[in-house]
């Protein structure tokens, strides 16, 4: 008898050579981003608000222009856009590590962000059209596993080692790590092969970036559809903060020496917990329990699901103003990758939802502006509320002690590094200072945000969402 079960197909060998220039790419990616504002306001001396505006402009710019990159890359072909993509990744980390200046470290990270986004769309096209009905689940998975394989291990074991040198060295490394893909794409990557009805027309760029632009502007005319989007980005307002206030906060606040002794112990030579573990905490937190995460939540339905996420992701948020114990700050960090990984997955479905039927195909291309909008909003609103929760309250205590000392310098204007300096100088101990911030209000506010989110998404629910939304 023949049996009913579909032989999975092997996987093509330019699906191999797309899954490791995703590795090389997310790797050096996350290596970069992992200490790249702690990098800016310590060893560029950049203000933590310049930093959230840069923040705010590289990566809604990874997120934003796969819509035009892909169509790009499907008029150009895959291979000459793979080439562009990784010539300007590689030049944009490679100058802006060569430059201490705040402009051109600007605009060379936005050269790198367009490689960014330019590479996006090219691989997950590429695994699309090298896997098939039989085997793109697990196809797709190991493509999603690639990312954070790569965010766990660079900034692990690479990111440590460079900046114990410099810290510029680790943009160096993703210069290299970029820049060295450009030989197995000339030599190993072959151009997919179209589907059969699959639009292979040569019509002008122009035209077809026109078309993709009356594609965004249909979209963000539904407002049904771009307020769901919004009111979930709330949630990567949180997430974002991985990358910038929660590194700021890691290297003020947090004491890691209980787990440096620990792991120290069972590597038997001495390890540091820094601010690049961060990422760490939470790519493990996804290899480890994705899988499993996914088995519990695959049948449920899709809005008390994405609830469910987001609460336990605020919850996270909410552990870390509790105490700046490194135990409790992981802890924290590893409750909001589970709520990331449980709530993201149903958005998509309920994405689908509230689509409309006709054009569903066109929409669901619109499904990550959740992270344009979240990360859009959340690098400035991070960095201005770190300051006035953290540095300023921090700054106000240093120049009230100055005055009560009697110091000249009491009137004088100065940033927080300035004031810790002023205060060694005149023996007021850090921990006195660092005492009179705000930061358990910083995180409350920040699990508000979440909260905000939640019960947005639940009146969305009621009284906007689809009959058939709520019934899923």
């Amino acid at each position: 008898m023949a049996s009913n079960t579909a032989k999975r197909s092997p996987f093509p060998f330019n699906y191999w050579v797309a899954i490791v220039f995703e590795f090389f790419e997310r790797g050096s990616y996350y290596g970069v981003m992992s200490i790249l504002s702690v990098y800016m306001t310590d060893q560029l001396g950049f203000s933590k608000e310049g930093v959230g505006i840069l923040k705010s402009t590289i990566q809604p710019i990874l997120y934003f222009l796969p819509i035009l990159t892909g169509a790009i890359a499907d008029r150009m072909g895959y291979r000459k856009t793979l080439l562009a993509a990784f010539s300007l990744l590689s030049i944009g980390y490679f100058f802006a590590a060569g430059t201490t200046e705040y402009v051109p470290v600007f605009l060379f990270l936005v050269v790198m962000a367009v490689g960014a986004g330019t590479f996006k769309p090219i691989i997950s096209g590429t695994i699309a059209r090298a896997t098939d009905e039989t085997n793109s689940t697990i196809g797709f998975g190991i493509f999603y596993w690639s990312i954070n394989l790569g965010a766990f291990l660079f900034p692990l074991i690479i990111v440590p080692v460079l900046k114990s040198i410099d810290q510029a060295y680790v943009l160096y490394a993703a210069a290299i790590g970029t820049g060295a893909m450009i030989l197995p794409t000339i030599f190993l990557y072959k151009e997919p092969e179209r589907g059969e009805g699959e639009n292979t027309s040569r019509e002008p760029i122009g035209k077809m970036i026109k078309d993709v632009l009356e594609k965004v502007y249909l979209v963000f005319l539904d407002f049904k559809f771009i307020l769901f989007i919004a009111l979930y980005s709330m949630f990567w307002i949180l997430y974002f903060q991985m990358f910038d206030t929660v590194l700021w906060y890691v290297r003020d606040f947090v004491d890691a020496a209980p787990l440096n002794a620990f792991v120290s112990g069972i590597l038997g030579f001495d390890w540091k917990f820094d601010v690049e573990h961060v990422t760490v905490i939470n790519a493990l937190t996804i290899i480890i329990l994705q899988l499993f995460i996914s088995s519990i939540v695959k049948n449920t339905k899709a809005l008390p699901t994405i609830v469910t996420g987001v609460a336990i992701g605020t919850v996270g948020m909410a552990i870390l103003a509790l105490s700046s114990n490194i135990w409790v700050f992981m802890i924290g960090i590893t409750i909001f990758s589970i709520g990331e990984m449980t709530a993201h997955p149903k958005y998509i479905s309920y994405l689908g939802l509230i689509a409309p039927a006709d054009k569903k195909a066109t929409y669901m291309g619109f499904g990550f502006l959740y992270g344009f909008f979240g990360s859009l909003i959340g690098g400035i609103l991070g960095a201005k509320l770190y300051v006035w929760f953290i540095d300023n309250p921090m700054i106000n205590f240093v120049k009230a002690k100055m005055v009560e000392l009697n110091s000249a310098q009491a009137s004088a204007e100065m940033t927080v590094e300035q004031a810790l300096e002023t205060a060694k100088s005149l023996g007021i101990a850090k921990e006195q200072i660092t005492s009179a911030a705000y930061t358990s209000e910083l995180w409350l506010l920040f699990s508000g945000i979440g909260v905000l989110c939640i019960v947005s998404l639940l009146l969305y629910d009621k009284f906007i969402g689809t009959r058939e939304s709520a019934g899923k």
